[in-house]
């Protein structure tokens, strides 16, 4: 496995909590610190995507929602609010490092249709080429549970596969796996690296989440098993503060690497 330093093209996954304040507003100063990584990661050559959640928790907090919505049309009417207010500030920030950014709303039946699947990498590859950054989500505000993934993690192991990206990384509210949950449990430990995803690991995640989003730890399990599975290695770890990319791509960070040891 080349080091993460001399690694291209990565994929960089954000959730609601990561870039939401716990009242489910969106953490304006995070978002900048965003920016301006990925922005310079960009500058030095690498090909960035950003696959981002926060659409329905902004939209929630515009439309002055106290409680995540339960009702699948009020939750697409969240995100449609959202989406807009979340790409406007994505285009605030990044304009504001000499960055382009693009979105990119997919669903699984984009993914799982050749055709449009094809459209989507030509579109990924073009905007590569032109120096952009694309900001996937998922279309949240027409997806139902029969065209959805339901959470950005597996999203983000997707559109890692189809790009065939060299890293896919995840930043949550959690430094990691740990092998019991961290919040009930003070002595849970942390587990560095993963090489093999199997029932006793996924056992590890059970009832580890978040309010603000859909996705919890076992989605992030199950990120790292289709991307490793397509021999891309995948770090979990904590991004509340954006700037751990950089202590990642230098092999110096608190966290989670999944990987096969046959791709090493």
């Amino acid at each position: 496995m080349k080091q993460f330093k001399d690694m291209k093209r990565i994929v960089i996954k954000v959730g609601s909590s990561t870039l939401s304040h716990a009242h489910g507003g969106l953490n304006l100063r995070k978002i900048d610190q965003l920016a301006m990584v990925l922005s310079d990661l960009k500058n030095s050559g690498k090909e960035i995507v950003l696959v981002t959640s926060g659409a329905v928790s902004a939209g929630m907090a515009k439309l002055q929602m106290s409680k995540r919505p339960s009702q699948m049309r009020e939750k697409q009417a969240a995100a449609s609010v959202g989406q807009c207010e979340l790409m406007f500030i994505y285009d605030k920030f990044f304009s504001q490092y000499g960055s382009k950014i693009a979105q990119l709303l997919l669903t699984k039946t984009i993914t799982e249709n050749s055709i449009l699947r094809d459209n989507a990498i030509n579109t990924l590859e073009t905007l590569f080429e032109l120096a952009v950054i694309p900001i996937v989500n998922e279309n949240d505000s027409i997806a139902v549970d029969e065209i959805t993934y339901g959470d950005n993690d597996t999203l983000s192991a997707v559109t890692a596969t189809l790009i065939h990206a060299d890293l896919l990384i995840l930043l949550s509210d959690i430094d990691g796996l740990y092998n019991d949950n961290p919040t009930s449990n003070p002595h849970a430990s942390l587990i560095p690296i993963v090489t093999e995803i199997d029932e006793h690991i996924f056992s590890m995640a059970q009832g580890v989440g978040s309010k603000l989003g859909t996705g919890g730890m076992a989605t992030k399990l199950q990120a790292a098993k289709i991307a490793t599975d397509a021999g891309i290695p995948m770090v979990i770890a904590n991004g509340e503060n954006p700037q751990i990319i950089y202590d990642i791509l230098n092999n110096e960070y608190r966290g989670t690497l999944f990987y096969k040891e046959e791709h090493l």
